[in-house]
């Protein structure tokens, strides 16, 4: 990575190089991936990093600086804070620097390197990004340790409440974790490769020689001969992706669900799949979070989404519904429903009940949705709708009920006489039909509803 560029992207361009030493701002070219970006550098050495309101300003400005270059914005981030000795200013300032930033949401993706600790606001910058890479000392919080020790009498340290195993495996803030700075840019450039400039590019084309049409029959062998069985649907993904790379995000937060880059023929896709080795696949609150904000970011920077689906329903329990699995569902459910992007859903087993309809289903608005031999699209399972049908049964005529029920409802037939389904396919021919499907949606439009904006299930 050099420092300022000598594109001509730089003239016209003016920030505020620092102020106190605390922020500076600079456009960069990183040569990996060969683009430039607004980076924004906040110094841990002066005052611990602490936020003046001059130092927002900084922020703020290259922020605008990138809306207005239609460029990246990157903010490597090491803060204690607002200046406590600039007293109302100081918050004033980070406060200007949030709009600013909120207002690159959905125009240019904005990153964030977190270095060493983001308390209270700049935590909250941190929320704002679009994808958040820490290293592995560093750490975030809206309220520290001391804090939460007079309020609540629990004592922990800085790493028990914000460290980066919280924030990758509970909080789900961390995108990704990584070992120092270099490779938190090295990470960023990989990342960029997937995405475009701003909301009116695509993504850029990624040389490979691997064919479109090239047979996977290691993604069917993946599947389990039992219903129950489960497997990696990464092997899934690799079979299906140019070359057998996927760049995946949140791989710790939400596990049953995988979010990932990758490319199909040259060019960037989006992928949603259930995992079945993590709660079999279902859907949970974290779950539906995930898939949610990784649907909504492809569908604002024009990536298109291939959906992988293997689940046997929401994870049920009053603990999820009383923390609100209904509006943190919706939010999953609105995330594909607005999606103008091609959408091309897969259904590899199991597709039952809301979680079918979730999963980017026919009548959600994807463009294609193909099913394997081995799909199950119901209801319900064979055993589940036993329990409720057969429930005075002897245990002969709910194992007969089971079997007829699976013979007859439990595949993609029925589905696909009905219109549900577009084609029932050979796993080998997976990614043959999908590349098609994307070159076929490459000019896809559609008229947007004219509005202020939508109202997100939060």
């Amino acid at each position: 990575m050099s420092g300022v560029t000598d594109s001509p992207l730089q003239t016209g361009v003016h920030l505020q190089r620092s102020v106190q030493g605390a922020a500076k701002a600079e456009v960069r070219f990183l040569t990996t991936c060969e683009r430039t970006v607004v980076w924004v550098d906040i110094d841990p050495s002066y005052h611990r990093g602490a936020l003046s309101a001059e130092a927002s300003g900084v922020i703020a400005n290259a922020a605008t600086t990138a809306l207005n270059q239609r460029i990246p914005l990157v903010l490597a981030m090491a803060s204690s804070g607002a200046d406590i000795l600039g007293g109302i200013a100081a918050l004033h300032g980070w406060g200007q620097a949030a709009r600013t930033i909120a207002h690159c949401s959905g125009v240019v993706p904005t990153f964030t390197i977190v270095t060493g600790p983001a308390v209270s606001g700049p935590a909250l910058l941190i929320g704002l990004s679009d994808f958040v890479i820490m290293t592995a000392d560093s750490y975030a919080f809206v309220s520290g340790p001391t804090m939460v020790a007079e309020f609540t009498g629990i004592m922990m340290t800085n790493e028990q409440l914000g460290g980066t195993d919280a924030h990758a495996k509970q909080s789900g803030v961390a995108s990704m974790v990584v070992s120092d700075y270099e490779s938190a840019v090295s990470s960023l450039e990989h990342l960029l490769t997937y995405i475009p400039n701003n909301v009116d590019e695509l993504a850029p084309p990624i040389h490979t020689d691997d064919a479109s049409d090239r047979l996977v029959p290691e993604a069917g062998a993946a599947i389990p001969d039992t219903a129950t069985g489960s497997y990696d649907v990464r092997t899934v993904i690799k079979a299906i992706a140019d070359d057998g790379e996927m760049f995946e995000l949140r791989e710790r937060w939400a596990a049953n669900v995988i979010t990932a880059f990758i490319t199909i023929d040259g060019e960037s896709v989006g992928v949603v799949a259930n995992q079945p080795m993590i709660l079999a696949g279902t859907l949970d609150i974290p779950a539906s979070q995930k898939a949610a904000r990784f649907v909504s970011f492809c569908d604002a920077f024009n990536i298109p989404l291939l959906t992988l689906v293997d689940t046997p329903g929401f994870y049920p329990g009053k603990d999820l519904e009383w923390r609100g699995m209904i509006r943190h569902g919706g939010q999953l459910v609105f995330a594909y429903a607005r999606a103008t992007v091609p959408r091309v859903c897969v259904i590899l087993r199991k597709s039952y009940g809301g979680a079918y309809i979730v999963m980017d289903s026919k009548k959600m608005g994807n463009d294609l949705c193909l099913a394997w031999p081995t799909a199950e699209l119901a209801v319900m399972g064979a055993g589940q709708a036993a329990a409720i049908l057969q429930r005075r049964a002897t245990p002969e005529e709910r194992s007969a009920f089971e079997a007829d029920y699976s013979e007859r409802l439990l595949n993609p037939y029925v589905a696909a006489e009905r219109g549900y389904v577009d084609a029932v396919i050979n796993p080998e021919e997976t990614r043959r039909e999908v590349s098609a499907a994307l070159v076929m949606l490459r000019d896809k439009r559609e008229r947007l509803a004219p509005r202020k904006h939508d109202n997100t299930p939060l």
